[in-house]
């Protein structure tokens, strides 16, 4: 079950009304109905394979209690036990399957695993799991947390499918306070979950379509078609990310907790480095904090600084898939970080200008959608035969007959184009409005939004990309 279907929003919104009649009753009474309803919606999603994030957050709890009230060499070593067991699960569904393949090759023998299927949101819970541990064993977190209350935290169904990557400081405070949810803190998650509809069930679905028959065999297509696919991509992957994430924290708003953004103007970036600050901030973080700092940061020299960055780059893309195609994307935005780090000290002399803006988001920009070449072509030749049509078969004249035999697919990719020009300030002023409007306003542009989602989608609903990841 995904946030965008029908289904989803007829069994929310029932959930919504036994949840607003039960914020009366005590908050373990309104954790146990959260709980229930989260696990059944993970079951849905997940069948049999929902009793993993349970038992997850059981031997998290436990062993990260222990730890604890422990002290020196045994703390540490128990963070290590909590750690390995949290990750085993998803290293054995994640990357099992394509290890026994690779060893089968190897060894020429008939060895191969069952098809193996990846929980849906092991791995969001999994890493929400190791930055709790990780922070209670740094003393940033010193909170005394129950088991109801940690498998709240671990199965709270907005954050199940799609994050943010949620830290224990953010989360926990919030549910022992309990506090009424404002009508401001409810309409600003009304105004993300329609906003969220729009980018991912309306746009992102949509131009998904074409998008994938260009990967799926870019040398029947010409120089042109093919960068409108790769441009349509690059729109696809950030509106369908970012607008599942902004449905997740849209409605974990309904429900009273605040979380933060994950997604700000990533394609404004004025430079790679911007760019990882703005984009997947949860996870970017998380890599940052849980994985950079700890293997030296910036904090040795240069060249510490330069392979801490290319490595901790080489394990987000491992944490995507098994393929050599992550292992490419994540090496040349390591390779791209790096090379910002060392010319910062001549950019810095650089004034900040209308022009020189423009010229350093464009440059950006341009690496950022070559990048995703890598990313969404399932092998190396796909990539070499889509960049090879872009560069040695473009032909501006197909662009008027692209245009009259994709109308709708050309108005929607060149309208999120055109959004990404609208400022933060803008985009504040415009959720401001809708926060002041009339409710019956609201109910209306909710109603619109859900209809066009399904006129567009009615012969093919997108799955979420990182269902995958």
């Amino acid at each position: 079950m995904i946030f965008t279907s029908v289904q989803f929003w007829a069994a929310f919104i029932a959930f919504l009304t036994l949840f607003a009649l039960l914020r009366q009753a005590g908050r373990k009474l309104l954790m146990l109905y959260v709980i229930a309803a989260s696990l059944a919606f993970f079951y849905a999603s997940n069948h049999w394979l929902m009793l993993l994030l349970p038992a997850t957050a059981l031997v998290s709890w436990g062993l990260t209690r222990r730890m604890s009230h422990l002290t020196g060499g045994k703390r540490r070593a128990l963070l290590f036990l909590v750690i390995v067991l949290d990750l085993l699960p998803l290293l054995f569904f994640k990357y099992a399957q394509p290890l026994s393949d690779l060893l089968r090759h190897m060894l020429a023998t008939n060895f191969s695993l069952k098809s193996i299927v990846l929980p849906i949101g092991i791995s969001f819970y999994t890493f929400q799991a190791i930055s709790y541990s990780v922070d209670v064993y740094r003393r940033d977190f010193r909170l005394s947390v129950t088991f109801l209350e940690y498998l709240f935290y671990l199965s709270f169904f907005p954050l199940l499918l799609a994050g943010p990557i949620t830290r224990a400081s953010t989360f926990f405070p919030q549910i022992r306070r309990n506090a009424v949810v404002s009508e401001r803190l409810l309409y600003r998650g009304l105004w993300l979950v329609i906003l969220g509809i729009v980018k991912k069930a309306v746009i992102a679905d949509y131009i998904a379509q074409y998008n994938d028959w260009i990967f799926s065999m870019p040398e029947a297509y010409s120089g042109f078609e093919c960068l409108m696919g790769l441009f349509g991509f690059s729109m696809q992957i950030y509106l369908d990310f970012s607008g599942y994430s902004d449905i997740s924290i849209g409605i974990a708003a309904m429900l009273g907790i605040r979380l933060r953004e994950n997604f700000v103007f990533p394609y404004r970036s004025h430079n790679l480095t911007e760019f990882w600050h703005r984009w997947h901030i949860s996870l970017s973080t998380w890599f940052r904090d849980y994985l950079y700092i700890p293997l030296g940061g910036n904090r040795h020299g240069i060249l510490c600084t330069c392979l801490c960055l290319f490595a901790t780059m080489l394990a987000a893309g491992i944490w995507h898939g098994s393929t050599t195609m992550f292992l490419v994307w994540s090496a040349l935005h390591g390779l791209g970080l790096i090379l910002h780090k060392l010319l910062r000290p001549i950019l810095r002399d650089i004034r900040d200008n209308t022009l020189t803006i423009s010229i350093s988001r464009f440059i950006t920009l341009c690496f950022v959608i070559f990048c995703w070449t890598f990313f969404r072509s399932p092998d190396p030749g796909t990539a070499h035969r889509l960049l090879a049509a872009i560069f040695t078969r473009m032909d501006l004249s197909y662009a008027m007959p692209f245009f009259e035999a994709r109308t709708t697919w050309c108005i929607l990719l060149f309208s999120s184009l055109l959004s990404l020009a609208i400022g933060e300030k803008t985009y504040c002023r415009i959720e401001a409005k809708f926060i002041r409007w009339p409710w019956t306003m609201k109910l209306l542009a909710f109603m619109f939004v859900v209809q066009l989602a399904i006129e567009l989608n009615k012969s093919n609903i997108q799955p979420f990309l990182y269902f995958s990841f």
